[in-house]
């Protein structure tokens, strides 16, 4: 009797162990399609840029003018490069001045037990989230229009203005536009964020301050402020980034014009990879530029990153 029941246990061993080979091969099976997109797609173009900044190509057939680093150095002399750098600074600054602030008043506001109706609200904010870039530039190019656009015939009929404003054919205009539009677009995510973090916040302390008198502009700057540090550094972490690498908004709202005045560096490559005008794409020099953008962004992420690791690690008490 005891030999059988080893032998059952063993035969049941072997029965799980085949069950759960056979669950690992289908978890690679279904992940192989995405393997290989990842490397296709994501990895591969990276790596290869890194020897494509090199040479001298166009794009078509195998790259052989080897010039060493004559592409970096045309890079960092190119007046339109740090332009376009000063750009994507600018309209970074601007995203995370406006949107990490306004999105903690917001969500705080959200976040009251008194507020009616506070699920439609955050849905609304929220909606803008869920609107591809694209879509978003295109919309938000008519609205801006010079000649028949939303905002000017509205700023027209209620007496703000008196002649409709080229919002996009003035450089300043056309800047402040296009932070106001990243504003719209990545806000409600933010608000998101904050309302998870307010959410894990002791409601005990807030109790205690109530009965030693602390009133509510109190409670925000001494309990809830110091207890959200840790999700302003992620919050302004992800902010920078994102904005950081914008492209598509610029690409269909503004194209980076007028005269360059909203070009951002992810645009600049996009350019000389596949838009130049009566000559070839310069792959090799798109190559360059994307390489020195991604060591200046991977610079910013890593200080971020020394942030987020150590206020964002903060436990509270």
């Amino acid at each position: 009797m005891e030999v059988v029941s080893t032998a059952k246990r063993s035969a049941k061993k072997k029965h799980i162990s085949t069950i759960r080979r056979r669950e690992v091969m289908w978890c690679y099976i279904f992940l192989f399609p995405q393997l290989v997109i990842y490397l296709a797609f994501t990895l591969w173009p990276i790596i290869a840029s890194y020897y494509f900044g090199f040479f001298n190509w166009n794009g078509t057939g195998w790259p052989t003018h080897f010039i060493g680093f004559q592409n970096f150095v045309e890079v960092l002399q190119d007046s339109y490069f740090w332009g376009a750098f000063k750009n994507s600074f600018i309209y970074t600054i601007g995203l995370v001045v406006i949107v990490v602030p306004t999105s903690l008043i917001v969500a705080i506001i959200l976040n009251s037990p008194k507020l009616k109706f506070a699920t439609f609200f955050r849905s609304m904010f929220f909606l803008p989230v869920v609107l591809t870039m694209a879509i978003v530039g295109i919309i938000m190019k008519n609205i801006f229009a010079f000649e028949g656009g939303f905002l000017n015939e509205v700023l027209l009929n209620i007496g703000v203005i008196q002649e409709p404003i080229n919002w996009l054919g003035n450089t300043a205009f056309a800047m402040v536009a296009l932070i106001l539009v990243g504003v719209w677009k990545g806000f409600g995510i933010k608000v998101i964020y904050w309302l998870a973090g307010l959410q894990t916040l002791p409601k005990d302390l807030y109790e205690a301050a109530r009965v030693d008198g602390a009133g509510i502009v109190q409670q925000f700057i001494y309990i809830t402020l110091p207890l959200l540090i840790p999700f302003l550094v992620v919050i302004t972490f992800f902010q920078t980034v994102w904005a950081f690498n914008v492209f598509d908004l610029v690409k269909t709202f503004t194209n980076g014009g007028p005269y360059f005045g909203t070009d951002v560096v992810p645009l600049y490559i996009y350019r000389y990879a596949f838009e130049i005008e009566g000559g070839f794409p310069r792959m090799g020099f798109a190559s360059a530029a994307g390489i020195i953008y991604g060591f200046a962004t991977m610079i910013i992420s890593i200080i971020l990153g020394i942030l987020v690791r150590k206020f964002g690690s903060t436990k509270t008490t």
